[in-house]
């Protein structure tokens, strides 16, 4: 498909990253995956040896010094065959560029490089049973021992990826009483420490990465487990949002294209009535009005990227990215569907992967209604 609104350097790294994913990785590894519920550590490593871990990470601490714009034009390639796979390597990214910013050199020296070079994962843990899309309804409580340790008690929800091996759970909790907002802050959780529990779901989607909660009882850190100061964790989650949105908006579209591109290539294979279903032009139309929603996903996902690339305020920007890119491939997977009949059920189709999977995209990093609700307050006129 056409790239001209990319400059060569950009294409060619999305070529790049679209060929390790066809040659090195395979459709055929990511639907096992899928299929049996396991983490893709195989393939997680490979991408670390690539040096791709620490894309957004400056060179000064390690990493490639490269921008959002870079990292989205990777999460495109990497959501070819299916967001779940991109989350395995997005998610710890995250929380990795949040250490960034606002960790110790301390911890920067404990988690960074180790990071980069695959030996640790990142999760990061928003959601309660009662805090979802009002995630300051945090009621997990930590509070802080004479000694500096913190005490955490509560539990968690719908933390993508907290139950691979050496991750560490960057948890947003309650370290006060008297202010929604103000009174958060986050502690970096080893998944491994004493008290800590952790529940894999069997949802629809995430079967690979993983979706869990979590329960904590008496979970003793030490005082260095707080990631920037007391009550700044409204501040880091907000700030840790935008980045996610822009990312995963950008793995939407590359999911999306290729369940356009399944569905194009099953057009012209399959034959009935005499001639290849593409020649219906109920079916052509379908494509093609698919195709044009991934393009305007595409576009909206760039201009979002290229706007945090150049430290520019775009809540607006990367809301819609989201949203659009979002619904696009729902519409996409569920046209596909259609288009690839009863073919389209069997895992080896992989288009009820990416359908199951386009359901949570609507859902999680902020529903579809969440980002209307920030579109919408941009738009609000002056008194």
């Amino acid at each position: 498909m056409p790239r001209n609104f990319l400059n060569e350097s950009q294409a060619a790294w999305l070529e790049t990253v679209n060929d390790f994913m066809d040659n090195e990785i395979t459709v055929e590894y990511v639907r096992k995956c899928d299929f049996e519920r396991r983490y893709p550590y195989e393939a997680y490593e490979k991408i670390a040896k690539q040096g791709w871990l620490g894309i957004l990470i400056p060179e000064s601490e390690g990493g490639s010094g490269g921008d959002i714009f870079d990292y989205s034009l990777m999460a495109e390639g990497l959501g070819k065959f299916g967001f779940d796979f991109a989350c395995s390597v997005l998610v710890p990214t995250f929380t990795a560029m949040n250490i960034i910013k606002y960790g110790t050199v301390e911890q920067k020296a404990r988690y960074v490089k180790p990071f980069i070079h695959g030996q640790i994962r990142f999760s990061v843990s928003i959601s309660e049973p009662d805090a979802g899309s009002d995630a300051a309804n945090t009621k997990t409580h930590a509070r802080q021992e004479e000694n500096g340790d913190w005490v955490v008690n509560g539990s968690k929800l719908w933390c993508s990826g907290a139950a691979a091996k050496d991750t560490v759970i960057a948890m947003l909790v309650r370290t006060g009483r008297e202010d929604k907002h103000n009174d958060l802050s986050v502690l970096l959780i080893p998944n491994d420490t004493q008290g800590l529990e952790i529940r894999k779901l069997p949802t629809l989607s995430r079967h690979a990465t993983g979706t869990t909660e979590i329960f904590l009882q008496d979970v003793r850190v030490p005082a260095d487990a707080l990631l920037g100061e007391v009550g700044q964790g409204w501040q880091i989650i907000t700030e840790h949002l935008e980045l996610e949105r822009c990312a995963v908006a950008a793995a939407y579209v590359g999911n999306a294209q290729e369940a356009v591109n399944n569905a194009n290539r099953y057009a012209h294979q399959r034959i009935q009535f005499g001639k290849p279903i593409y020649e219906f032009q109920v079916l052509k139309h379908m494509l093609a009005e698919n195709q044009t929603r991934v393009d305007a996903a595409r576009l909206l996902c760039y201009r979002a990227a290229q706007m945090k690339a150049d430290n520019l305020p775009a809540a607006r920007e990367t809301s819609m990215a989201k949203l659009y890119g979002s619904e696009t491939l729902k519409q996409c997977a569920l046209d596909g569907m259609q288009i690839l009949g009863g073919y389209a059920n069997l895992p080896e189709g992989d288009m009820e992967r990416y359908l199951r999977e386009s359901i949570q995209s609507t859902i999680g990093g902020g529903t579809s209604q969440i980002q209307r609700t920030i579109i919408a307050k941009s738009m609000r006129l002056p008194a």
